[in-house]
């Protein structure tokens, strides 16, 4: 390098931005267009501001990425729309919040067995993923990152297919026309031992009787006097069941179940329950029993009852005394726990008994 050249690299004996900014003009004038890259004009800059000037920029500076962007945006436009169709307002969101702040309200479903074993194409983009995994913690460099991005594109493509074949349901949407729609549906008892049903909407599916509870008031309005409509009659049994399952051996959760449909927010039901039962539940906790508690015990009790009717009246079922209570209960594993070492495989003491216990 000639002393011609080396006039024009950047100086950094010279202190103050004015100095360096002739300096840089310079450095312009003298340097072939094609080298004056955006990357070297980057660095010019810097060069005028000093490293200081450049740190203090950076560290006041919000660096936003387009995929940060879009990933704000979709929590502040989901977190608004359920605002608008969870429980009462932001109180519908308490359920749903862990302790990481960061979490995205997004609707997320996962891939089941199930819908491998249903859905063709899914079995087979599930096996080329597995693959693409292998073959991921192998690779290194540039083509560890192509197969990385592949994989977030495979994945998503799972879904979609999902999606064609089965359609999820929404509590958001579900009281929209509910009165007009077929539930007709076919009760097996599977392989677990428990009842299952394959109507589109049903009392079996802890889901659909939180949706349903959500929108209680509103699928009443439209179907109460709709005798002929399936949805009438789906509100009547879950109705009977839930009286069953909550208003004697859960008085609270019955009352909050009431005042979760009466719209009350889950600050007046804080109140309410410390003042009728003593209990003093955040509102986090509050709506976590709404949202979980409360359609896991109405399932059961739907559960339970079927089973009854089932094993009395459609097949002859196996009987028996419990030990403790005294009361005679369907000998199904519902009622008593497995036991390998009894003659018949269950516990002499029903499950009702044991909890009690514990």
């Amino acid at each position: 390098m000639d002393t011609t050249e080396k006039q024009y690299v950047m100086d950094y004996t010279l202190k103050t931005p004015e100095d360096r900014n002739e300096h840089v003009k310079k450095i312009i004038a003298n340097t072939p267009s094609e080298k004056l890259t955006p990357f070297y004009l980057d660095k010019l800059a810097e060069y005028i501001l000093g490293k200081d000037t450049v740190k203090e920029r950076k560290e006041t500076n919000s660096i936003i990425t387009s995929n940060r962007k879009l990933r704000m945006d979709e929590r502040e436009i989901s977190f608004e729309g359920l605002a608008g169709k969870l429980e009462n307002g932001e109180d519908g969101i308490y359920s749903m919040i862990a302790n990481d702040k960061n979490i995205i309200f997004q609707h997320k479903t996962s891939i089941t067995q199930e819908d491998l074993d249903e859905i063709p194409p899914l079995k087979e983009l599930y096996e080329q993923i597995l693959k693409v995994e292998k073959m991921r913690k192998e690779a290194t460099g540039r083509r560890r990152k192509l197969l990385t991005e592949q994989l977030k594109e495979m994945r998503r493509d799972q879904y979609v297919i999902r999606g064609a074949y089965k359609k999820p349901i929404y509590s958001m949407n579900l009281v929209r026309g509910i009165s007009k729609i077929d539930l007709g549906e076919e009760i097996t008892i599977e392989e677990d031992q428990l009842p299952h049903s394959n109507g589109l909407i049903n009392l079996f599916n802890e889901a659909h009787v939180s949706a349903i509870l959500c929108n209680y008031s509103k699928i009443k309005e439209d179907s109460y006097e709709k005798l002929h409509e399936d949805a009438r009659w789906l509100l009547f049994d879950l109705e009977q069941i839930a009286d069953a399952a909550l208003k004697g051996p859960y008085p609270m959760l019955y009352d909050l179940m009431i005042y979760k449909i009466d719209g009350k927010t889950n600050n007046e039901i804080q109140e309410l329950l410390y003042e009728n039962h003593g209990v003093k539940h955040t509102v986090e906790y509050i709506s976590s029993l709404w949202r979980k508690k409360i359609p896991k015990l109405i399932v059961e009790e739907a559960q339970k009852q079927y089973l009854i009717w089932y094993y009395t009246y459609k097949e002859k079922g196996y009987w028996k005394k419990c030990n403790r209570c005294g009361q005679v209960k369907l000998g199904h594993p519902f009622f008593f726990s497995k036991n390998s070492t009894s003659k018949d495989k269950l516990y002499s003491i029903c499950k009702e008994c044991r909890n009690k216990k514990k």
